[in-house]
């Protein structure tokens, strides 16, 4: 995998907020990234749930949507993608690069503490993302969005001990009721020179040690300066936990900034383990890399 020279990354969108900032929290993520190798391009990851809110706060942070070359979709959940055909709308680019799963239009949903759907929803189906500007770009494998940044695409599953994390289902064309395993859920890499590869997750339905075993294995690299994103341990039993960092800390890992689903239990064992290279997830935070 080709390096970049540099990579920022914008908090825009996280359950929590920096102390004392004056951004808006909302439950789901959004990230914008820069990629700076030989040119720079901008890539925004996930869109959150309010649009408004997303763009009060990039209004406050000096981003101006119509930098964004590319939106990355990590999954379908309506807290990683309300909005998307708004705000590509906002952008105002025609054949905007929009990559994610082929299934990620499925229906997708719980029946605790009732049936709804946690889906992609009607404003932001196949056709409105089309309509608004957007170019889908829909595959299961590793997809090169430039020199030194691509994909993980569909995230095999190597453990035993990491699952969806919440209890989902789906309706095949057949009309059968089937578990959902989340296969759509993907995440983003990115190599920089002298620093190794970042992952930045949605929120790891696929497991965060399976996300990070495929990354280093399509990357062929073996250190990894950050993971930053959401690892979906917030519901899990303790054994989960503490099997999931115990392996991460296996990893040659420089940082580790997790939030949103991760969950509090899992973010004080995090720094119990890896002390002052975990902090947590929150809407403002600037990263240079």
């Amino acid at each position: 995998m080709k390096t970049l020279k540099k990579l920022n990354i914008t908090v825009l969108a996280e359950d929590s907020v920096l102390y004392e900032s004056p951004y808006l929290g909302q439950h789901g993520v959004s990230f914008f990234v820069e990629a700076i190798g030989n040119e720079q391009k901008n890539i925004l990851i996930d869109v959150g749930q309010n649009t408004q809110a997303l763009c009060y706060n990039m209004d406050l942070m000096g981003i101006n949507p119509k930098e964004i070359d590319a939106i990355l979709l990590t999954h379908c959940h309506y807290d990683h993608t309300q909005g998307v055909s708004e705000i590509i709308k906002l952008i105002g680019k025609k054949d905007l690069p929009v990559i994610a799963h082929p299934e990620i239009f499925r229906l997708n949903f719980i029946t605790d503490p009732f049936l709804r759907h946690v889906g992609i929803m009607k404003q932001d189906i196949k056709e409105n993302i089309e309509e608004s500007g957007g170019r889908l770009y829909l595959t299961k494998d590793p997809l090169e969005i430039m020199p030194g940044v691509m994909t993980t695409g569909e995230v095999k599953r190597q453990t035993d001990f990491e699952e969806v994390g919440i209890s989902l289902k789906t309706i095949t064309s057949e009309g059968e009721i089937k578990d959902d395993l989340m296969n759509d859920d993907i995440s983003f890499i990115a190599n920089v020179k002298d620093k190794g590869i970042v992952i930045i997750t949605g929120c790891s339905h696929s497991g965060i040690i399976n996300i990070v075993k495929q990354s280093l294995e399509y990357s062929k690299e073996n250190k990894i300066y950050a993971i930053i994103g959401g690892f979906h341990l917030i519901e899990a039993n303790h054994d989960k936990i503490t099997k999931t960092i115990n392996s991460l800390n296996e990893f040659d890992i420089n940082m580790i900034c997790a939030g949103h689903c991760t969950g509090f239990k899992a973010q004080v064992e995090l720094y119990n383990i890896f002390k002052d290279r975990f902090f947590p997830l929150s809407t403002g935070i600037k990263l240079e890399i």
